[in-house]
C-alpha cells in the first residue's frame, strides 16, 4: 500500500556548501510574509524571483510553472519570469524538475546540494528545500524536485496552497488574501508518495448544468465540455492532488474522443483517463454508439449484442485502443447495456457471464495488440456496478488476477461489497467508486451535494482498511456545488490517516479556515455541520419521499429555518472579496435545502390535509408555492448575479425529469379540497412518538479484546454514531453474544411491553464473512439476536433506508419491574453504526 508522509530532513541529506558533507536535519518549509533570518525571498520589495525549468521536461511542468507565478502575482501583484536556461543567472530563484528529466535538477544531485535517495523512482512524490549556493553566482534557491511529472507539478502546487491560494480560486471564486510578500522558511519538506494510487473524479448528468454552461462560455466554440473546459477540470485536479478522471458522458455531451484536444490535453496536464463502468474500452456508448457510429464507419450500426454484432462491436473497441494506446489510460473491461443497463443478449444469467468471459478475453488481446505490451502491463478495471456485482457473486466470471477490481456504494454513499483476505491478494489491487451526486431511483440528488463528511471517511476508509488503495474515483456530477466534498476525498486519497472517521467532523471548520479564514471559521463550521446532519435523515432532493412524521418534518423545517437565518446573517459579515464565493459554497446551499424541505413537505402536507376536507390543505399549498418560487430567487441570483453572470447556467432553475424534484409537485386545489368534503376521510389516527435515546448518550460501555467501540461525530441522524473498530476485527458468533463489546442506557420504563427500535447507518454487511447483527437484552434478559442484513441495493427496505437515513431492527420486552431499566446493545459486526434507539 502507498503511504503519505510529510517528513523534516531528519533522513535527507541538504548540503549547504559545495563541498559540505555534513548531513543537516531540517524542518519543513513554511510561507511567512515577513522576513526571518535564513529564509527565501519568494516576492516583495516591487521584486519577484524567477522561475526556472528545463525545456525539454513534459509539458505539465510547464503548465504548473506558469500557474504557479499567476498565483504569486495574484497574491502580491508581482509576477515571476519564467525561463529555461541551462545556467540559471539570478540572485534568487525557484528551480523546478523532475529527477532524471531535468538537467538543473540532475545537476543539484550530482553536486550534493539536494539529496533525493528517498523520493527517487516513487509515485508522485516531491521535495521542497530551500538550497543555499546552488549554482555559482546564485545565493539561494527554492527547489521543487519531483520523482515523475506529476511530483513536481504538486510541488509547485503545494506550496501555491501554502501561499493561500484555494484550489477553488477559479472554480468557485475564492480569491486569495493580498500580501505584500512571501518567504519561504529554511528547511526541507518531503512529500508523498499517496496512499491511493489514482485519485479522481467522475463528471456525469452534466446535461442540465456543466454542458450547457460550458457550450454557453468556455467551449462555445464546439457546444460541448470540450478541451476548454477540460483545462479548467484539469488544473483543480492537480491543484487536489488528484490524477485521474472519468470525463463527462451523459446525453448531448460529445465524446471525451470526439474533440482530439480533449485527451491531448489530459496528456498535456499528466491527467489519466478511465470511463466509467457503463463504458468499456473507453468507448461512450450513449453517443459514440447511439448517435455518432455512422458518421464515424460510414455504415449503418447493428444490435448492441456482442452474441450478434461482434465484428461492428470489436472493431469500435479496437480502433478506440489504438487511438489512446500513447496515453495514461485505464480501461474498463467487459460490456454492459448502453446508458447503463444489463448487458443485452442471452436469456440466462449463466449465458450472459459466459458471453462476457469471451468479451474479456478478446479485449486484453486488443490490448495486447496495439500496446505491445502483455495485458498483465495495462492498467485494466472491473467494475461490479448494479447487476453485475450479482453476477460476481456467483464465482463465475472469470477476470484475470491482473485486473483491478473496483468496488461501489449503493449510489447513495453506503459501499455494497468490500473483497474478502483472499480477494485481497490479487495482483491487480482494489479500488472504490462513490458518489457525491446520482441520477436514479428511489430519489436522485444531483442538485446539492449533501453527502456527511463523516460518512464520507468511514466508508473510504473501511474501503482502504480492505485493500482498496489502487484508485478512488467519485461521481461529482457537476463538480459545482460539491467543492468542499471533493476536497475532503482527495485529502483523503493522499493521505488515508488525515481524515479518519473519528475526525472527519472536523474538516468543514478545517476547510473553512483555508477557504475563507480563521475569523470565520468557527461559524462556518457550525453551519456545514448542521448542513450535513439535517441531510443524513432525509436529502432534500428526497423529502418529496422521505418516511417522515409530521413532528420530524416541521421540527426539520424550523432548524433549516434557523440555519438559514445564521447563514444569511454570517454572510453579511463576509469580506467583498469572498463575497461570491461565500454564496456558491455556503449560502445557496444552506437556502436551497431549507426551500425544498418546504415545498416538499408543505405539499404533501397540502394534500394530506385535502383528503380529509380540513381548509388549512390551501395554506399549506401556498406554501408550497412560496418555496418553490424562492428556490427559483435564488438560482436566478446564482446563475446571473454573482460573479458578474460567470456561472449563468449552471444551476437549472426549472427541469422535468425522473427522480430530479426540480418541478413543482402537486399541491391541495379549491377542486381538490371541494371533492373531499362531500366525503371526506376519517381522521387519521394520532402519530405514536416514541422516547428517543442517541447512541451516543450511553452511561456506559464496554470493550473487548481486539474491539474498541468508537464514536464518530457528524455520523448519522442523531448526530453521533457508534462503531466496532478496527474494520477488519472478525464478526462474533451469535452463541457468542455475551463476549461482544457493549453499550448501556438507562431509562425509565412501564409494566407491560416495550417495543425498541435500534435504529442503524443503512450499510451493508462488508463482505460474505460479515452480517449486520446486534444483541439487545433488556435489565440482564437473555440478548435477542438481530440480523438486520438483506436490505441490499434493490432489496426490499433498500428504498426507505437511503431516504430515511436508517435501518433498523425491531425487538419486544417484557417490563416486569417498572421504573429505572438498562438496555444493553451488544454490536457483533464492524461496519454496522448505531445510530438511536426509539422506544414505544
Amino acid at each position: 500500500m502507498m503511504r503519505s508522509m510529510l517528513l523534516s530532513l531528519a533522513t535527507l541529506l541538504l548540503l549547504s556548501g559545495p563541498s559540505t558533507l555534513k548531513a543537516q536535519a531540517q524542518p519543513p518549509v513554511t510561507i511567512v510574509s515577513k522576513p526571518v533570518a535564513g529564509a527565501f525571498p519568494l516576492a516583495g520589495s516591487n521584486n519577484a524571483a524567477p522561475l526556472f525549468f528545463d525545456a525539454g521536461e513534459t509539458k505539465v511542468i510547464g503548465i504548473a510553472s506558469k500557474a504557479f507565478a499567476d498565483d504569486v502575482q495574484r497574491v502580491t501583484g508581482l509576477r515571476p519570469a519564467i525561463r529555461n536556461d541551462q545556467q540559471p543567472v539570478a540572485k534568487y530563484a525557484v528551480i523546478a524538475g523532475t529527477i532524471g528529466q531535468s538537467n538543473l535538477i540532475d545537476k543539484l544531485i550530482s553536486s550534493k546540494k539536494i539529496s533525493v535517495d528517498s523520493i527517487r523512482n516513487k509515485w508522485e512524490t516531491f521535495l521542497i528545500a530551500v538550497v543555499d549556493q546552488p549554482f555559482a553566482g546564485m545565493e539561494q534557491a527554492l527547489v521543487v524536485a519531483g520523482s515523475d511529472r506529476r511530483g513536481t507539478a504538486f510541488g509547485l502546487f503545494e506550496l501555491s496552497g501554502m501561499m493561500g491560494v484555494s484550489p477553488l480560486y477559479w472554480w468557485a471564486d475564492v480569491h486569495p488574501e493580498k500580501k505584500q510578500a512571501l518567504y519561504i522558511t529554511k528547511g526541507s519538506s518531503l512529500i508523498g508518495p499517496p496512499s491511493v494510487k489514482y485519485r479522481g473524479i467522475f463528471i456525469n448528468d452534466e446535461m442540465w448544468g456543466l454542458a450547457q454552461w460550458s457550450a454557453k462560455h468556455l467551449d462555445k466554440d464546439v457546444q460541448s465540455i470540450g478541451p476548454k473546459t477540460y483545462e479548467k477540470v484539469f488544473e483543480l485536479l492537480l491543484r487536489l492532488k488528484a490524477n485521474y478522471i472519468w470525463p463527462a458522458m451523459f446525453y448531448e455531451t460529445k465524446p471525451f474522443y470526439y474533440f482530439p484536444g480533449n485527451p491531448q490535453t489530459a496528456d498535456d496536464y499528466a491527467i489519466v483517463v478511465g470511463s466509467s463502468h457503463c463504458e468499456q474500452m473507453l468507448r461512450n456508448n450513449i453517443s459514440e454508439w447511439d448517435v455518432f457510429f455512422e458518421e464515424e464507419y460510414k455504415e449503418k450500426k447493428g444490435a448492441w449484442r456482442y452474441d450478434l454484432n461482434k465484428t461492428q462491436i470489436h472493431r469500435y473497441w479496437n480502433d478506440r485502443v489504438k487511438q489512446s494506446k500513447n496515453y495514461e489510460s485505464t480501461y474498463m473491461i467487459g460490456m454492459r447495456g448502453v446508458g447503463d443497463s444489463d448487458m443485452p443478449g442471452s436469456a440466462t444469467k449463466e449465458e450472459k457471464i459466459a458471453l462476457w468471459n469471451n468479451i474479456v478475453r478478446d479485449q486484453r488481446a486488443m490490448l495486447e495488440e496495439h500496446t505491445g505490451k502483455a495485458a498483465s502491463e495495462v492498467p485494466q478495471l472491473f467494475c461490479p456496478y448494479n447487476e453485475v456485482l450479482d453476477w460476481y457473486r456467483t464465482g463465475k466470471m472469470e477476470i484475470p488476477e491482473d485486473i483491478s477490481m473496483l468496488w461501489v456504494d449503493d449510489n447513495h454513499g453506503y459501499v455494497r461489497q468490500l473483497p474478502t483476505s483472499n480477494e485481497q491478494q490479487r495482483t491487480g489491487g482494489h479500488g472504490m467508486y462513490y458518489h457525491f451526486s446520482y441520477l436514479g431511483p428511489p430519489e436522485s440528488f444531483i442538485w446539492l451535494s449533501t453527502v456527511a463528511p463523516a460518512l464520507t471517511s468511514y466508508e473510504m476508509t473501511k474501503s482502504y482498511a480492505y485493500g482498496a488503495d489502487k484508485l478512488w474515483i467519485f461521481n461529482v456530477g457537476d463538480i459545482k456545488p460539491a467543492e468542499m466534498e471533493i476536497e475532503l476525498a482527495m485529502e483523503m486519497a493522499w493521505d488515508i490517516n488525515k481524515w479518519t472517521p473519528e475526525k472527519a467532523y472536523l474538516f468543514p471548520r478545517y476547510w473553512a479556515a483555508k477557504t475563507f479564514g480563521e475569523t470565520w471559521a468557527d461559524e462556518i463550521g457550525k453551519i456545514k455541520h448542521e448542513f450535513f446532519l439535517l441531510a443524513n435523515s432525509g436529502k432534500p432532493e428526497y423529502m418529496i419521499k422521505t418516511p417522515v412524521t409530521t413532528e420530524e418534518a416541521e421540527n426539520k423545517i424550523r432548524r433549516y429555518e434557523q440555519l438559514a437565518k445564521a447563514t444569511t446573517t454570517l454572510g453579511k459579515k463576509i469580506p467583498s472579496r469572498l463575497k461570491d464565493a461565500w454564496y456558491q459554497l455556503i449560502e445557496y446551499p444552506v437556502l436551497g435545502s431549507y426551500y425544498m424541505n418546504q415545498k416538499s413537505w408543505y405539499a404533501r402536507k397540502s394534500v394530506m390535509l385535502a383528503k380529509y376536507g380540513d381548509a388549512a390543505a390551501l395554506q399549506f399549498a401556498a406554501k408550497a408555492k412560496k418555496a418553490h418560487e424562492e428556490i427559483g430567487r435564488i438560482t436566478r441570483r446564482y446563475n446571473k448575479e454573482i460573479a458578474n453572470g460567470k456561472w449563468d447556467g449552471i444551476m437549472v432553475e426549472q427541469i422535468k425529469a425522473r427522480w430530479f424534484n426540480m418541478s413543482m409537485p402537486p399541491v391541495a386545489t379549491d377542486s381538490s379540497l371541494a371533492a373531499a368534503k362531500s366525503q371526506p376521510l376519517v381522521a387519521a389516527p394520532a402519530e405514536a412518538v416514541p422516547f428517543m435515546i442517541s447512541a451516543a448518550s450511553y452511561t456506559s460501555k464496554k470493550d473487548k479484546p481486539g474491539y474498541t467501540l468508537n464514536g464518530f461525530k457528524g455520523l448519522g441522524i442523531s448526530g453521533e454514531g457508534i462503531s466496532i473498530m478496527p474494520f477488519t476485527a472478525p464478526p462474533i458468533s451469535d452463541s457468542a453474544v455475551e463476549s461482544a463489546p457493549y453499550l448501556e442506557y438507562t431509562t425509565r420504563l412501564v409494566l407491560g411491553y416495550a417495543t425498541i427500535l435500534a435504529k442503524f447507518l443503512p450499510t451493508h454487511a462488508i463482505n460474505s464473512k460479515y452480517k449486520l447483527r446486534y444483541g439487545i437484552s433488556v435489565n440482564g434478559s437473555k440478548p435477542q439476536v438481530i440480523n438486520i442484513e438483506g436490505a441490499d441495493q434493490w432489496r426490499k427496505g433498500w428504498s426507505t433506508n437511503v431516504l430515511r437515513g436508517y435501518n433498523a431492527g425491531e425487538t419486544k420486552h417484557r417490563i416486569t419491574q417498572p421504573g429505572e431499566s438498562i438496555i444493553r446493545i451488544y454490536l457483533l459486526d464492524p461496519g454496522l453504526v448505531l445510530d438511536e434507539l426509539a422506544i414505544y
